[in-house]
């Protein structure tokens, strides 16, 4: 049992690397504002269009901002999401002889 405990684990780490490596983005009025974050949850880029920059004002900025975030962190929560029912999928099958299975 103990080793099956160990593989979680070990398949835990596996999938927090690949969500590290995987790129999620989130952008709004256009492509004006584009967020980049990992699947995990890290932001990794902002990039503001400087026509966007030059004409908005600082709420509208803001606001805009923060709703390019979210949908890159909603992306992030979708992957990490499939990722994991596909290691609960696996790891069930591993754990089937514990269980009686």
């Amino acid at each position: 049992m103990f080793d099956k405990l160990m593989a979680a684990q070990g398949k835990a780490e596996e999938i927090k690397k690949r969500l590290d490596s995987v790129s999620v983005f989130g952008e709004v009025e256009g492509g004006a504002i584009k967020v980049t974050a990992t699947a995990n949850k890290a932001i990794t880029n902002i990039e503001i269009a400087d026509e966007f920059y030059e004409q908005a004002d600082k709420e509208e900025l803001e606001e805009l901002l923060q709703a390019a975030v979210n949908k890159a962190l909603a992306q992030a929560d979708q992957v990490s999401a499939t990722e994991m029912q596909s290691a609960a999928k696996d790891m069930l099958g591993g754990f089937g002889g514990l269980f009686g299975g």
